[in-house]
């Protein structure tokens, strides 16, 4: 059961505290109204909004008024809401106090981005409006420049930027006696594309085949692009047969697959080739004529300096036969057809080179060996002369 003396405790004790609620209510009010006087930054709660105007409670016997255009663009703050704000005109007893949210914002901005220019750190902005030479950049409510040349990842000669942009910058020039706020997104584009540079090498290597886009032909290489990295193709490596001839056929934007043949992270540099794709047609060439097999030849074109120029196989396809490999009493002309060793493959003009007089030698071998194998065995001069006889004839 509570006592008399408890009960005056109590009583004694809320007193106190509500003695103490007002002391520091009243210490508020003062230290508010000292911080408005001097010009500086305060946070203040509002208290209705009233037409143009949004009151605050700044300690004194008359609130303090914000204009409502102060907070365009943003949410209109609610009452009981806390905002920060500046004197920018004293009131009186009939008069509002004159306070701007704006400046405020504009005053703290100062700070924050002088902080983030001396930590080099990247800041936010929005896009204001579009001026010769740039752009006009808010940053934490300071007005800040983007000089053209610093808003793309390329130098840009023209806006591409809307107004209310959101970017990524640099503070690249900061003063704040001279009110002057410089900053670049180009800076922060080449920093992400640098790091996605990195990523897209180091998921290639070579040998391997890739999809690219064709940037730019000339004459003497191609100009590729692979994820925005850029590529080239010398011309030996665009094509095995007539390389000057097969790039005119490529056009700008051009989708193709290539080949990397070197990778250079540093520059970073690709080089591609498009031959490389293909079987190498001297190989080709390897394989359906192999050495020391034998092929009929129909001759295109006879010249005992020169050598003798001819056709293989159902293309037609081109063969030669030096004047070393054409042998004695060679009296073919155009149009016949002759029986031939094939010696090797031209790897630059692709010809296949056949020998008429090694030929003759694998068909005497030939004979020698039937001979050997002959009983009762006939002379060796007997076999060849048997064998020139028949020749004649």
């Amino acid at each position: 059961m509570t006592t008399n003396e408890e009960i005056k405790k109590t009583e004694e004790t809320m007193n106190e505290s509500e003695e103490m609620t007002m002391d520091q209510l009243i210490a508020q009010q003062e230290s508010l109204s000292e911080q408005l006087n001097k010009r500086e930054i305060v946070e203040v709660t509002v208290v209705q909004i009233s037409g143009d105007y949004v009151l605050v409670d700044t300690g004194a016997k008359k609130e303090g008024a914000i204009l409502v255009s102060e907070f365009d663009g943003k949410t209109l703050p609610a009452v009981g809401d806390k905002v920060s704000a500046v004197l920018v005109k004293r009131g009186t007893d009939e008069r509002y106090s004159i306070l701007s949210h704006k400046k405020a914002l504009e005053m703290q901005g100062w700070d924050v981005c002088k902080k983030a220019f001396e930590a080099k750190e990247r800041v936010k902005g929005v896009i204001l409006q579009t001026v010769k030479g740039g752009y006009m950049v808010d940053v934490f409510g300071v007005s800040g420049f983007m000089p053209l040349s610093l808003s793309e990842l390329h130098t840009a000669y023209k806006h591409y930027l809307p107004v209310g942009a959101k970017i990524k910058a640099v503070i690249v020039e900061f003063s704040k006696e001279k009110q002057k706020l410089i900053v670049s997104r180009k800076q922060v584009l080449e920093e992400d594309e640098a790091i996605r540079r990195a990523e897209v090498l180091s998921q290639i290597k070579e040998g391997q085949v890739l999809r690219v886009v064709v940037a730019k032909v000339d004459k003497e290489r191609l100009f590729l692009r692979f994820h925005g990295i850029e590529g080239i193709v010398n011309l030996e490596n665009v094509a095995w047969k007539d390389p000057a001839t097969a790039i005119t056929n490529f056009r700008r934007g051009q989708r193709l697959k290539a080949k990397l043949l070197k990778l250079d992270k540093e520059t970073p540099r690709l080089e591609f080739g498009l031959k490389q794709l293909f079987l190498n047609p001297a190989d080709a060439l390897k394989r359906r004529y192999p050495y020391k097999s034998t092929v009929k030849a129909t001759v295109v074109k006879v010249s005992a300096e020169e050598g003798v120029e001819c056709t293989i196989g159902k293309n037609a396809t081109k063969a030669y036969i030096s004047p070393f490999e054409m042998g004695q009493d060679f009296s073919a002309k155009e149009g016949d057809v002759i029986s031939t060793l094939v010696v090797g493959v031209n790897p630059e003009t692709y010809v296949v080179n056949l020998s008429v007089k090694k030929y003759d030698q694998a068909q005497n071998r030939k004979v020698v060996a039937q001979y050997l194998k002959q009983a009762p065995r006939p002379t060796l001069g007997q076999l060849l002369e048997d064998s020139f006889d028949s020749e004649e004839k």
